[in-house]
């Protein structure tokens, strides 16, 4: 396994900016009224997760990191309970949200298997 220098050089990272990059073109398809509303939120949401996968990484700390991989994780729950009201209301075709919510799935399992080395790190 090659050396991470940089939270650049993680993969999960790498997605989570990519999707955030997919999020943002997404939600400019929504109303116009809800650019402080829910547009707004889910934004925060997705653009949470790559931060914090970079935060905690800098902080050079297993627990610091661990501890910002935990927020990540709640912000991708966010981040999929939005996009389920958002396909509720109607901004959101059906098939865009099952793509969308199946892309923040892997992220979030990336997550937990990154969570899971720093935790028990004997089975790194």
């Amino acid at each position: 396994m090659s050396t991470i220098r940089s939270y650049r050089d993680l993969v999960v990272w790498q997605r989570a900016v990519n999707f955030s990059v997919k999020i943002y073109q997404t939600t400019r398809k929504f109303p116009r009224e809800e650019v402080y509303g829910l547009t707004s939120q889910i934004r925060r949401s997705v653009i949470s997760i790559p931060s914090n996968i970079a935060e905690g990484q800098g902080r050079g700390t297993d627990p610091a990191f661990a501890s910002h991989l935990d927020i990540a994780l709640g912000s991708a729950a966010e981040l999929e309970t939005q996009l389920t009201i958002a396909l509720r209301v109607g901004y959101l075709p059906t098939e865009e949200h099952e793509a969308l919510v199946s892309e923040l799935t892997e992220i979030v399992r990336m997550l937990y298997g990154l969570l899971s080395k720093l935790r028990h790190p004997k089975n790194r």
